[in-house]
């Protein structure tokens, strides 16, 4: 162990009974920035934790599921599986004749254009029932329904997430492009912009060295205790990814689910990290006008400008009102039609779904939502962002959350070697 890491430790220790005591001084990251906007500097440096959160589209999000379908013999191994009708990929054990299956789900695989993966974690969670079904060798179809608690091993994992600073996108030819990225087709030329990534709250953008970010952390994910098992794919040390993996049965469903593109449905996952405040005060002042965006073409996924999260989270609105006054009463509401992830109904309003992307704000012909999602610059141009594919609201309210966990002595930081 290097010495850098034996300091590390030690500081971390010291923490964990400040924590244990009573004592411990957290600060969520929007505390913390907010702080330093103020030119608070004598209270940074009395903060052990800061809270880092980040919610959005992860198309690098899979689960592994083991249910028993079948009494022993029944089949000799599936062949094929389907969970709601999510494709299900049997393996990697063959549980020859035991009547169990095991099975990966991607959450991005889909049943239909409405429902894919990242809504089928979100309804196991929620308790809700579930079909299995199973085509084993020879042919014969074996059926069950099931709920979380059914299944005896149910594993969310992540291949990369929680992009240290995405990327926004933009069309810049004629026409609609249909992507992950847009909800109805990306307007072109340069018509409008979508955006990921929570900006200064993320928790690489505090740590993008991954001093302390790195492997064996515990974290939340979707609100439950998880592990950060190494770097994800496409990490680079510019843009910086992790993967993860949790158990799923203590998520909270709020911060899961599905979201319908133009492209079929992607998955949201949320991931908050306790960064302790221990020689890495410079990243953690780091602020939105800091963080690098890059704008890039939507057809060749290149990079054309430059702008920063400032743009995005700073002087907007993090979430999405509506005026039922202002309602036309469309014979066919395209809000309620085409929300990507079903969160309105005009007879309700806006439920507690709610992603706050903003697709309403702009599809809404009579303005009976508001909300501003603000703008970059690309070649001389202001161009409005129409779609936000993360959610600065259910980062902050994870940060919130971890916050109080750690307070009250229910979570712990993790000493990594």
């Amino acid at each position: 162990m290097s010495a850098d890491d034996e300091d590390l430790r030690k500081r971390i220790s010291h923490i964990n009974e400040r924590i244990k005591r009573g004592d411990v001084v957290v600060l969520t990251a929007e505390e913390f920035k907010r702080k330093v906007r103020d030119g608070c500097e004598d209270e940074l440096s009395e903060v052990d934790v800061v809270t880092t959160g980040t919610c959005g589209l992860m198309s690098g999000t899979a689960a592994i599921f083991s249910i028993e379908v079948a009494e022993r013999g029944a089949f000799e191994r599936a062949e094929a599986a389907w969970l709601n009708g999510v494709p299900a990929f049997p393996g990697p054990c063959p549980n020859e004749r035991l009547g169990v299956i095991d099975v990966t789900v991607f959450g991005t695989s889909r049943s239909s254009d409405r429902y894919g993966g990242g809504h089928l974690f979100h309804d196991i969670v929620s308790g809700k029932e579930v079909d299995v079904e199973v085509r084993a060798a020879g042919g014969s179809v074996f059926r069950r329904t099931a709920t979380v608690e059914d299944f005896m091993f149910a594993r969310l994992f992540t291949t990369r997430s929680a992009f240290r600073n995405y990327m926004g996108f933009v069309n810049t030819d004629e026409g609609i492009v249909k992507t992950i990225f847009s909800v109805s087709g990306l307007r072109g030329p340069l018509k409008e912009v979508s955006v990921c990534g929570c900006g200064e709250i993320n928790p690489l953008e505090n740590d993008p060295e991954m001093r302390i970010i790195r492997k064996g952390t515990k974290i939340m994910v979707n609100g439950a205790e998880g592990l950060i098992t190494g770097e994800g794919t496409r990490s680079t040390p510019e843009r910086r990814n992790i993967a993860v993996v949790a158990e799923m049965k203590k998520m909270n469903p709020e911060f899961m689910g599905g979201f319908i593109t133009s492209a079929g449905p992607e998955c949201i996952t949320s991931i908050a990290v306790p960064v302790p405040n221990i020689g890495n005060m410079r990243h953690l002042r780091v602020l939105d006008e800091e963080v690098k965006m890059p704008i890039a073409e939507i057809q060749r996924r290149t990079q054309i400008a430059e702008s920063n999260y400032g743009r995005v989270w700073q002087n907007t609105s993090l979430e999405i009102q509506f005026d039922s006054a202002k309602c036309l009463k469309c014979d066919v509401c395209a809000v309620e039609r085409k929300c990507p992830v079903n969160a309105f109904r005009r007879d309700v309003g806006i439920d507690k779904k709610c992603f706050n992307c903003g697709f309403c704000v702009f599809a809404c012909e009579g303005g009976a939502f508001t909300g501003d999602l603000g703008s970059v610059e690309v070649e001389g141009r202001n161009i409005p962002v129409t779609l936000r594919l993360s959610s600065r609201e259910k980062a902050r309210k994870l940060c919130i959350l971890l916050k109080k966990m750690i307070e009250s002595g229910e979570f712990m930081l993790s000493l990594c070697s």
